[in-house]
């Protein structure tokens, strides 16, 4: 066998250049092309999933379908993306908890970053702080009653591990807060106790936050955003009164690993346009979303600088997932 081989190199040769030139060509979808989102129905992954897909499909010329793998902090969802066949007609719709937070505080994950290939970042999603009344409503009234009651004022996150707990971590760690954690199996249920006062506040993102200050018992009372959002300029950010203390989630569409590039190339091309469409970007800000975009180079160096800024506090305060 292997000198059938040596003495056929020429020809093996002309087969691997023609497979490159195949590999460049245009892809074209051949069945519907599926989203799998690591979350139930309705969470904000699950709607920014299910806008963008909507807009994919006419720009593939195929159905997209949202498929929804919820559990294990995004481990099931994710596993199924990693071991799918790498020929794009699978994504997973990933968030910040599934390939920034996991593969730095998960022991024994059945994936690693490297099982994904970046496609386009679709969105990223500052966490807002809301309370009940009696608690102070603006960031230096609230760290002010944390600092003067130790120990005794509650906030809401989605289970240790998940972006909102560290994004409270972070909070905690450059304030210097002492405040008590207390972990939920997602939004609906803390916001029930923040609404029925056994909890003091909750740290989430954009649609529970604004959700509770629309009920009329909570009020949002600043973003852990870069900026403030375009559509809540009265809602101040943590970085406003403590420069530099970001805490935004992300969200964006990744392949198997050893995609043909010529499929990535055109999700990437469906997928930045539906972020940048105008009525996509608007639903989203209504969220507390803010649409991105760009190429799977320009995710890839996203997600490279977010490992590398989440890394340092992670291993300063030994959060593990498992």
């Amino acid at each position: 066998m292997t000198h059938r081989i040596a003495r056929r190199a020429l020809p093996a040769l002309g087969l691997a250049a023609a497979g490159a030139a195949r590999a460049q060509a245009a892809w074209n979808p051949t069945r519907p092309v599926s989203i799998v989102v690591p979350f139930p129905p309705g969470g904000s992954t699950d709607v920014t999933a299910r806008l963008v897909a909507e807009k994919m499909a006419p720009l593939l010329g195929q159905n997209v379908v949202i498929d929804n793998r919820p559990g294990a902090q995004t481990v099931i969802g994710a596993e199924a993306v990693a071991r799918a066949a790498p020929d794009g007609h699978t994504m997973l719709m990933s968030s910040g908890t599934t390939l920034t937070i996991n593969p730095l505080i998960g022991r024994n994950l059945p994936y690693k970053p490297e099982d994904f290939a970046p496609v386009v970042h679709v969105a990223t999603l500052p966490f807002c702080i809301a309370v009940k009344p009696g608690i102070p409503d603006t960031i230096p009234g609230f760290i002010a009653h944390v600092k003067a009651n130790p120990g005794r004022v509650t906030w809401g996150h989605n289970g240790r591990g998940s972006f909102n707990h560290i994004a409270g971590a972070l909070i905690a760690d450059r304030i210097g807060l002492d405040w008590q954690d207390v972990g939920y199996r997602g939004d609906a249920s803390q916001l029930n106790d923040l609404l029925a006062g056994t909890l003091d506040a909750i740290l989430v993102g954009g649609a529970t936050g604004l959700a509770a200050a629309r009920s009329g018992r909570a009020r949002i009372i600043g973003w852990t955003g870069e900026a403030r959002l375009p559509n809540m300029p009265d809602q101040p950010t943590f970085a406003e009164s403590y420069p530099g203390l970001v805490a935004v989630t992300w969200f964006g569409l990744l392949a198997p690993a050893r995609t043909p590039a010529a499929a990535v190339a055109r999700l990437n091309a469906a997928g930045a346009a539906a972020a940048a469409d105008a009525t996509v970007q608007e639903r989203l800000l209504n969220e507390g979303i803010v649409a991105a975009g760009g190429s799977p180079a320009d995710f890839q160096a996203f997600l490279s600088r977010e490992a590398e800024r989440w890394a340092p506090l992670l291993r300063r305060l030994d959060i593990q997932l498992n």
